[in-house]
């Protein structure tokens, strides 16, 4: 089992920032792909986000640990390697990490998370991180959790085992999730319940409800079940730069203003 120190110092080669080059403290997204690995899509929402002037961290959970897509379509996916409680300290190493770079405000953090990093953000939401193991670390912080300004979640993962489902959330950061009326993996009603349970535990909660199918921003899948819609793909975008204006109290874009 890695400390939070040894998991971030595995995640970092495969981290890409994007945003500002300088060492200003900032303000940051940092964003957890799904269970087949890391995607296109992944790198538009965060060069997006990276575009009003903040830092966005783009994880990569499975190339540290040699796993390839096949292998996260098989195992992870399926729910027999990773699920998201265990990658959930992933999240808190990377919380940890960016606190020691001295170059974010760790006041106005954002998790993001598509499908299975949802899941992750969501657990971790649950866990009290008061003891060795929580989260999958030897040594868990719950501060570092407990200082995130936001979460936003797209198609989150949150079906039979994910912890939110029967655990109330222990923190309550400010959280908006962008729903598929046509997920196979989370029924909408269901997901719609969960959050219903997280609102009533004192979070901000905020939903966006597209006709899509889960994936929807992924342009490769063409299929019946899973089907790119650029039309929803640019709503959800949106809906993640509203949120981070918001939640940042960055100032109106200019054209806004005009």
């Amino acid at each position: 089992m890695d400390t939070l120190e040894e998991r971030y110092a595995l995640l970092t080669p495969d981290v890409t920032v994007y945003g500002p080059k300088d060492d200003d403290v900032r303000p940051a997204v940092i964003l957890f792909h799904g269970c087949g690995g890391m995607r296109e899509h992944i790198h538009t929402y965060a060069q997006a986000a990276a575009d009003l002037g903040v830092r966005a961290y783009v994880v990569d959970s499975f190339k540290p640990r040699g796993w390839d897509r096949n292998f996260a379509v098989s195992l992870i996916c399926t729910g027999a390697v990773m699920q998201g409680y265990e990658r959930s300290g992933d999240v808190l190493a990377m919380l940890w990490g960016l606190k020691q770079s001295g170059r974010v405000d760790m006041t106005k953090v954002i998790l993001a998370g598509f499908s299975h990093g949802g899941w992750a953000i969501m657990d971790l939401m649950t866990e009290k991180l008061d003891k060795t193991g929580a989260a999958k670390v030897k040594d868990p912080d719950s501060a570092l959790a407990d200082g995130v300004a936001g979460v936003f979640l797209v198609y989150p993962y949150i079906n039979f085992p994910a912890r939110s489902n029967r655990k109330p959330w222990v923190r309550a950061p400010k959280t908006f999730a962008v729903l598929a009326e046509k997920d196979h993996l989370t029924p909408i009603k269901h997901a719609g319940k969960v959050f219903d349970n997280i609102k009533a535990g004192g979070a901000s909660v905020d939903l966006l409800t597209l006709e899509a199918s889960h994936a929807f921003d992924e342009k490769e899948n063409q299929g019946m079940v899973m089907s790119f819609s650029e039309e929803a793909m640019h709503r959800s975008m949106d809906a993640m730069i509203a949120f981070i204006r918001t939640t940042f109290a960055l100032e109106p874009a200019r054209e806004a203003i005009m």
